[in-house]
């Protein structure tokens, strides 16, 4: 056995420092020395040159095919040396034997290219263990190979020196900075027990064999032969055994890591123990928000080198090629002049390197530089073990991204990619506690103003474009270390740091100005417009919670006037305000504080009523009237808005029952929010109702926003086959406001359209209004379709609109809405009844001229 790359390593916890590799080699010599002088005779016996020769060839061959095992920077050989040592025992004695095999393992670390101390230490090894092997023979004694017991000497001889030569090496490598564990110990002896007994007992029976013929010689050679050859299969069977059980090993190591960044290193690291390696460099791609990232461990504790780094890299390249199959093996003795280049860049002589697959979809890259071994370089051995590592290597890298996605999926906006609320407040927190005293930032809230009805009108996926482009404008024109996320629904927030209040309110108006564009959406040109409120620290507050609450406040204050608001303490009560009126809505309903207004739409011909649209009013004890669109709108955010169009529903059929209890045909008109038309008992609910207050459907008109009946998810259900199938009758309210087209009428169960007032009220004084009626009028009637004009205020409008055909009228010129007891005295002041038409069985209203 002789030991390879004494060189130092850093001294491990508990352990002497390291000593020079000649310092050990000197103190090999002199122990060899001590021994030779002690056990050889002052006279060697007689020279016999061929003899001599002939071991001295032995020992240079039984050398040279050995076995290596690693052990860090160290690397011990095993070999059939003891066959020749107990050849030359017998044949040459003890003197020369030691000579001749100090000149073959000489002429085989030559050979082999060991470092100078290396090769002395191994040949002052070899010294000892023959002079071992010698002095365990004189206390036996040695008989001669005649009988069984210098047989036996024999072996107890060699067993014995090559325990000594192992507990050398094992001082060898601890005086170099190595620390030998359990498992090295048994690397070391088994070998011991194994081959010396096979090597001895070969060496023994060739000798008796020429003892009784010369000719044996003959079959003694292919013998040789045959043992050096089981030799080599054993060794590399071996080497097999050990590459798997390291595999092995790692495997369990790297199920172990933990998946982040210090695992990353750990399962780098646990490559350069596997594989032997100076060092280990793991480059992985850009992954989420992630920047790419080169990895490296290194025996000198370097973090980074050039090479593994570059993506035009040679070698990189030809590694991370899909073309290529498996790991590449890189030697300066076989490189070309640009794979040389290639590695002089590094610094290193041998080189594998692999692809790593990722899920960024750009493949990593994994190389492996210089066997810390002088004895060893890499082979294609190497290349196998190093491709049945990239499994877990892939499985361990997969599983950190996994984790990595997570973590990012937790604090972002999987839609658009922005952080989240919880990453915003993480970030605003972290930002405020650096600098408790002086710390400034300001928070802008931004929510995009028609996403609502982009849904509406539109569907959810026009909605989510819209949210891209939004989220684009708003990363394109906010500072460049401002902070964009995600909040939910249409709002987004940006934090800029380092921001007074004013600086933050002016920051907030360049912005919305900059964002105020249209874009291309579902192939129409939207409005982007935002509407903003702003919070700063420390005036507005010290913590994220805070911050964002008071911004949340501001945006609902910016939403009521000029677009950009700022949070001040009376905004509070505003907030409390809405609070209240979401928790008092229900006890609103059944206190009759929400109630309902009538206004009558009239024939546009004979002026009979013909229906009253039912609209909804909340007098609250405290507040006063409150706007319809506020609580209307604040019952489809928290909701109850299909309690509230239930109530309001039952007043307006307990209205039309007592009209058919005085024999009066009038119809009602209830509105319908977008919201319900997705609530699955909607159908129930209605029927329910008409079938309670005994009203037939066909008295009853709901009215629907525009948007809703175009979008996508009620077109493709039959809520509005299985509504119209009641009897009742559908209207298209505020006509001309959205985006749909009277073409797209012709699918839906449609019956009336209402033209929008913003476009009546302008008739009389604008052509293009009066143009666009008329417009509306025509293709509603070619369509089959009638038509309502709401919002006639003077007699110029109402001619215009009857000279259009124009079926009904409804505005102030016929009547405000009326609550219920003033309604019936409007009935009884301006209205005449006529009798029944022809097939009807109620009579009929009309206002008197």
């Amino acid at each position: 056995m002789t030991l390879a790359s004494p060189e130092p390593r850093a001294p491990l916890p508990r352990a002497a420092a390291p000593l020079h590799p000649w310092v050990i080699a000197i103190g090999g010599c002199l122990l060899a020395l001590l021994a030779a002088v002690l056990v050889f005779p002052s006279a060697p016996t007689r020279f016999d040159p061929l003899p001599f020769l002939i071991v001295t060839v032995a020992f240079f061959l039984t050398e040279t095919v050995s076995l290596h095992v690693e052990f860090r920077r160290q690397t011990w050989s095993w070999s059939v040396s003891e066959l020749a040592l107990t050849v030359a025992l017998v044949e040459v004695g003890g003197y020369w034997a030691a000579a001749a095999r100090v000149v073959g393992v000489g002429l085989s670390l030559a050979f082999q290219r060991y470092p100078p101390p290396k090769a002395v230490f191994n040949m002052a090894v070899s010294v000892v263990e023959v002079a071992v092997a010698v002095a365990v023979l004189r206390v036996l004694p040695f008989t001669g190979l005649t009988e069984p017991a210098g047989w036996l000497a024999l072996l107890v001889a060699v067993l014995v020196a090559d325990v000594i030569g192992t507990l050398l090496v094992i001082c060898a490598i601890r005086l170099s900075g190595g620390n030998p564990n359990r498992q090295l110990w048994q690397e070391l002896l088994l070998p011991v027990a194994v081959v010396s007994p096979f090597a001895v007992s070969v060496a023994v029976v060739a000798m008796l064999l020429i003892r009784v013929t010369g000719w044996a010689a003959v079959l003694i050679l292919p013998a040789a032969v045959a043992v050096t050859v089981l030799f080599r299969r054993f060794a590399s069977v071996a080497r097999e055994r050990h590459t798997l059980q390291k595999v092995y090993e790692f495997a369990r190591r790297v199920e172990e890591l933990p998946s982040d960044e210090a695992g990353t290193l750990h399962l780098v690291d646990a490559v350069r123990e596997l594989l032997n390696a100076d060092r280990v460099a793991l480059w992985l791609p850009p992954y989420l928000d992630e920047g790419p990232r080169l990895v490296v461990a290194a025996e000198d504790g370097r973090d980074w080198y050039d090479g593994p780094g570059d993506p035009d890299d040679l070698i990189r390249r030809r590694a991370t090629d899909p073309v290529n199959d498996g790991p590449v093996l890189v030697s300066m003795s076989r490189a070309t002049e640009a794979e040389a280049a290639a590695l002089r860049r590094r610094g290193v002589e041998d080189l594998l390197a692999a692809s790593v697959a990722t899920a960024a979809g750009e493949p990593g890259y994994l190389e492996v530089c210089d066997r810390r071994s002088d004895a060893l370089s890499y082979a294609d051995g190497d290349r196998s073990a190093l491709d049945s590592m990239l499994t877990h290597v892939n499985a361990a890298i997969r599983a950190q991204q996994l984790l990595t996605q997570i973590r990012y999926d937790a604090d972002h906006d999987r839609l658009t990619g922005l952080p989240n609320r919880q990453r915003l407040a993480v970030e605003i927190d972290t930002l405020l506690a650096a600098d408790p005293v002086g710390a400034r930032a300001g928070l802008v809230l931004a929510s995009l103003d028609n996403l609502t009805e982009i849904v509406d009108t539109l569907g959810h996926a026009a909605a989510d474009e819209l949210l891209l482009v939004t989220a684009g404008l708003l990363r394109e024109h906010a500072p460049p270390d401002a902070l964009v996320a995600r909040m939910e629904g249409e709002q987004f927030a940006v934090l800029l740091p380092g921001l007074s209040l004013d600086a933050a309110e002016r920051a907030a108006r360049r912005l919305r100005e900059a964002t105020s564009t249209r874009a291309r959406v579902a192939g129409l040109d939207l409005e982007v417009t935002l509407t903003i409120g702003v919070a700063a620290a420390p005036v507005h507050g010290t913590d994220s919670g805070m911050l964002m609450q008071r911004a949340d406040v501001a945006l609902l204050a910016a939403a009521d006037g000029p677009g950009v608001a700022s949070y001040h303490q009376v905004l509070d009560q505003q907030s409390l305000r809405r609070l209240q009126l979401g928790t008092e809505l229900e006890q609103a309903m059944a206190d009759g504080q929400i109630s309902v207004v009538f206004q009558p739409i009239i024939d546009a011909r004979t002026s009979d009523i013909v229906s009253v649209e039912t609209l909804v009013r909340w007098a609250h004890p405290r507040f006063g009237a409150i706007p319809p669109d506020d609580f209307i709108h604040l019952a489809e955010q928290i909701g109850r808005i299909g309690d509230l169009t239930d109530h309001v529903l039952d007043l307006a059929l307990a209205r039309c029952r007592r009209w058919l209890d005085q024999d009066i045909a009038l119809s009602v008109a209830v509105n319908l929010s977008a919201r319900c038309l997705s609530e699955p008992d909607l159908v129930e609910r209605v029927q329910r109702a008409l079938r309670l207050h005994g009203v037939p459907g066909e008295l009853l008109i709901l009215e629907l926003t525009e948007g809703s009946v175009v979008d996508d998810s009620v077109r493709s259900s039959t809520v509005l086959a299985e509504l119209h199938a009641l009897g009742l009758r559908l209207s298209m309210d505020d006509f001309g406001t959205g985006y749909s087209s009277l073409s797209q009428l012709r699918q839906l169960p449609i019956d009336e359209v209402k033209i929008d007032k913003s476009f009546v009220l302008g008739m009389s004084t604008s052509q293009g209004e009066s143009f666009i009626a008329r417009s509306i009028i025509e293709l509603a009637h070619n369509l089959g379709l009638r038509v309502v004009a709401e919002g006639v205020e003077d007699e110029l409008t109402r001619k215009l609109l009857t000279e259009m055909g124009c079926d009904k009228l409804q505005g102030f010129l016929v009547s405000r809405p009326l609550p219920d007891e003033r309604l019936e005295s409007w009935l009884l002041a301006r209205t005449g009844v006529r009798s029944a038409a022809p097939g009807a069985q109620h009579r009929r209203l009309f206002v008197r001229a």
